[in-house]
């Protein structure tokens, strides 16, 4: 069923059939406004509470429904979470409106819209000659946290799985941008990110330049306090070789060089679940 369902979410997005109310961040959103409080969000209890709370549903809701139909209430309901899960149109919506500023050198533009895909990121002190290559890295970063580790979590864990990535996600990105001081969000994102970062870093490796790229990922990956971002951005940029930088005021040569190795990267994770589900290790 996970093959399966990471292909119709894939195909999906693509294609963007998703309509805008049952994207990921709307339902979280509305999750949030309509169940907590940002002043709830400052108890631990309460923090653990909003995090398990949408897994804890899915879990309730896939042990009531195993074996009805002769299954098929249960293959609905992991293509549906994967949809959802998969679905960012936002997101895709603002590296495209990046791009287009690029092409028409808008470079004010370029900015506003490099800020908006990742609010950690200061991008302000980023000269115009390498706003694109911090774009590219912000690309391969993005596509581990919205695709490469959901993909994980819901291929070892299940629909509960990707759930609780993409609830603790969703609260990461809230206390980031509204600067609530949530507690013990940052150690659990940490946790949560630890493995996945250094299984996708390495799918990086082997769809890019191996020999350059796995020396830097033996490096980060064995540190302990490496964090995720800096593991997938460093073997990113090592995996790919980079072209020149043009004449263009900002060059998005280097951007769309990083999203085509997390493509491939991408189509590496599905080939080898598609081997494991063969060989039976994934049902």
């Amino acid at each position: 069923m996970a093959l399966f369902s990471l292909l119709i979410a894939i195909l999906v997005e693509r294609l963007n059939l998703l309509a805008q109310p049952w994207q990921s961040d709307r339902i979280f959103g509305w999750y949030q406004s309509h169940f907590f409080g940002e002043k709830q969000l400052q108890s631990v209890l309460m923090v653990v509470i909003a995090i398990i709370f949408p897994a804890v549903c899915v879990y309730v809701v896939s042990w009531a429904i195993a074996g009805l139909f002769w299954g098929a209430l249960t293959l609905l309901l992991w293509v549906s979470v994967a949809i959802i899960c998969f679905s960012h149109r936002t997101l895709r919506a603002k590296f495209r409106q990046y791009v287009l500023a690029a092409c028409r050198g808008d470079t004010q533009a370029c900015y506003n819209y490099a800020k908006a895909l990742d609010e950690a990121e200061d991008i302000d002190a980023i000269s115009e000659h390498d706003l694109g290559m911090r774009v590219g890295q912000t690309v391969s970063w993005l596509n581990y946290r919205y695709y490469g580790a959901v993909a994980l979590y819901f291929i070892i864990f299940g629909p509960v799985g990707a759930v609780l990535y993409c609830t603790v996600r969703y609260y990461d990105e809230l206390n980031l941008r509204k600067q609530l001081a949530i507690p013990l969000l940052s150690t659990l994102v940490f946790i949560l990110d630890w493995i996945p970062s250094r299984i996708v870093a390495f799918g990086y490796a082997l769809s890019g330049r191996f020999n350059q790229a796995f020396p830097v990922w033996v490096t980060h990956a064995l540190a302990i306090k490496t964090p995720a971002r800096d593991i997938i951005v460093r073997v990113a940029v090592a995996a790919e070789e980079l072209p020149p930088h043009s004449s263009a005021p900002v060059c998005v040569q280097s951007t769309l060089a990083l999203l085509q190795l997390s493509k491939r990267n991408t189509t590496l994770i599905i080939t080898v679940l598609s081997l494991l589900t063969i060989f039976g290790f994934v049902s």
